[in-house]
């Protein structure tokens, strides 16, 4: 009786062990406690989405007030989907995925100054069947992935100049996304590809010499981009500039308080454009509290203290790099955009993952830790150093 007590409690979870369909060993071998934070922040999103867009739709005359929530539950069970399937690929699955992506990407970017729509003054969108769709957010995490790939090949000291590889990767990259121009995205892959170079264990001076040449770059964008220089002054001399936005996020933020007004009782989402999109932080602050602030951001410094933790332990050169870099990418995301809702940099138009609206931003972050979680599965060899470790069931 004890016996067969024991027996069915060890099959208590979704999968036995015994399991050895794909699904099964996908649910033994992934980090289900990653999983759990990013559907709790999938959640938060579509439920921030319900009380933040029946304001945006009505500002914009949309007969239906659920027109973006619909549409953002929509997105959410789309990057569910990519998530998990992405998450079930192998290694070389991913390199190859990430090729395919960052090529059709890079094809897409390409044609946008001819085919593309421009919106607030950058052309970063294509537009078909009523949606719009942003290339460079999933050009990001497959670059990440080919440049660590590069860095890692060029290692092995086999005649692959790997490290001039990827220098190309980021050049074409970064190059296409100031045509558009988007100093934001830029920023963030300059970032990530920094530290993959850095993680990579290329010596320190070429370390320091990037890091000059992209302080450089960037300052450099302050007299090529008017909206850049408008954007700064405005952060810098908010009494000589409409700084209606950032104002009203403060006002929101500060009419919160600890535990908010309550659900569906902000008003500041009514009289500001991107209160759905860029200040969705905001308004959960004047809804829900300081808390609610505290809690997404809880939940990010999960994702990227445990992922890097992850990725640090990983035997493999490029698994380490390319995984590592991914979850720089998700953190470094979420730092610019509630550094924005808290005016500490200037505006950057850049979405909250996965509880920002947005398609191309949900969907591409679904497929960005996707490939952060099949990069850091269980496998065998995966965590050689750490054999023990990963014997004991830590993704239990």
């Amino acid at each position: 009786m004890t016996a067969a007590n024991h027996s069915h409690g060890s099959n208590a979870h979704a999968f036995p062990r015994s399991d050895r369909s794909s699904i099964g060993v996908w649910w033994w071998t992934v980090d289900r406690w990653m999983l759990g934070v990013v559907g709790l922040l999938i959640a938060i999103g579509v439920i921030m989405s319900f009380a933040s867009s029946p304001a945006a739709a009505g500002r914009m005359n949309i007969g239906d007030p659920f027109h973006f929530a619909v549409r953002q539950c929509v997105f959410a069970a789309g990057a569910v989907v990519i998530l998990i399937s992405t998450s079930m690929l192998d290694v070389k699955g991913t390199r190859r995925a990430a090729f395919f992506i960052w090529a059709a990407a890079i094809a897409v970017m390409i044609a946008l100054p001819f085919l593309g729509h421009n919106a607030k003054g950058a052309t970063r969108w294509l537009e078909f069947g009523g949606f719009t769709f942003q290339p460079s957010e999933f050009m990001k995490p497959a670059l990440v992935i080919l440049v660590a790939w590069m860095f890692a090949e060029g290692q092995k000291g086999q005649g692959v100049p790997g490290v001039s590889i990827a220098f190309a990767l980021y050049a074409l990259s970064v190059g296409l996304l100031l045509i558009q121009p988007d100093v934001g995205q830029t920023v963030l892959i300059t970032v990530a590809f920094g530290a993959a170079f850095w993680m990579a264990g290329v010596p320190m001076s070429w370390v320091m010499l990037l890091g000059a040449t992209a302080l450089t770059g960037l300052g450099s964008t302050y007299f090529l981009f008017p909206h850049v220089q408008s954007r700064v002054d405005r952060f810098f001399s908010p009494d000589k500039a409409d700084t209606h936005q950032v104002d009203a996020a403060a006002v929101a933020q500060a009419a919160g308080g600890l535990f908010g007004r309550g659900p569906g009782e902000g008003v500041m989402k009514r009289h500001v454009p991107d209160l759905h999109t860029d200040f969705i932080a905001s308004v959960g602050a004047e809804e829900y509290g300081l808390v609610f602030l505290l809690l997404v951001i809880s939940l990010f410094a999960f994702v990227v203290i445990r992922g890097l933790q992850r990725a640090m332990k990983l035997s493999d050169p490029f698994e380490q790099v390319a995984a590592a870099a991914l979850f720089v990418l998700v953190g470094q995301q979420a730092i610019i955009n509630l550094a924005v809702n808290l005016d500490l940099i200037p505006t950057k138009g850049m979405t909250l993952p996965f509880i920002s609206y947005g398609g191309s931003s949900m969907l591409a972050m679904g497929l960005t830790l996707g490939l952060a979680l099949a990069l850091t599965r269980r496998r065998p060899g995966a965590y050689a150093a750490n054999e023990g470790l990963a014997k004991a069931g830590e993704f239990a």
